[in-house]
């Protein structure tokens, strides 16, 4: 059953269209990635999808509710998170207090408690450096912050753009191992990623994105062995 779909969404700057009517769907427990060059509009879909930037048409249909003109707060409030491109924590407060910020819409003191712990298991770096002011973090323990930062709303619904820009080797393979982890417990991905050859790897399926329309759809393991996809963003 499809938890997210975008049917024919346009999407413009100015006079700049940025989305040229673009379809496609996350099922629930899926993780699905979007894949495309600089500029091919992965972002400003996400962007989209949560209510940052209007839709000229089309619509988002999120659990069977149609969220096209819902404001981003209400969003989540409904399951739906982003972790953003550039991680975009909260550079003066701490890292405890970056988790309780993603709380914001729990009002189960208990719960709240229980969930800081759960991520505190998934990034024990972050259980070390809990009072340390997240601005100081490296660029790798602030991705990390920005996705349990993420989790602590609970969502149905993870959406993450670039997670792995910027990041050393042994960061980018344990953000992958992460998100891996956040689908097997039940949470449905949708991952927006430049690294396509990872993405592809942990993914479902894939849609490719370029220029503002979807050229290419499927299996991302089909994908993963697709000669033109390998020319074009594998590097082979």
């Amino acid at each position: 059953m499809a938890l997210l779909e975008v049917k024919d969404l346009q999407v413009y700057y100015g006079v700049i269209q940025a989305l040229k009517g673009i379809n496609f769907e996350v099922n629930e427990g899926e993780i699905v990635t979007l894949i495309g060059a600089n500029g091919a509009g992965k972002t400003t879909t996400m962007q989209s999808i949560m209510g940052l930037i209007p839709a000229a048409s089309g619509s988002i249909i999120y659990d069977g509710q149609d969220i096209t003109k819902t404001p981003c707060h209400k969003i989540v409030h409904l399951g739906m998170t982003q972790v953003p491109e550039g991680r975009r924590v909260f550079q003066e407060l701490t890292v405890y207090e970056n988790l309780l910020m993603g709380a914001y819409s729990i009002k189960d003191k208990k719960q709240i408690k229980e969930d800081v712990e759960e991520i505190y298991e998934w990034f024990p770096r972050l259980k070390e450096r809990k009072s340390q002011v997240a601005g100081t973090l490296s660029g790798g323990e602030q991705q990390m912050l920005a996705m349990g930062r993420a989790m602590m709303s609970r969502p149905k619904l993870l959406m993450l753009d670039e997670p792995s820009m910027g990041l050393s080797p042994l960061f980018v393979d344990q953000v992958f191992d992460i998100i891996k982890s956040f689908n097997e417990r039940g949470t449905t991905v949708l991952l927006v990623e430049q690294n396509a050859n990872k993405a592809l790897q942990i993914a479902d399926r894939a849609y490719v994105l370029e220029v503002g329309e979807m050229v290419l759809s499927g299996k991302a393991s089909d994908l993963l062995n697709d000669d033109s996809i390998k020319k074009a963003y594998l590097g082979e």
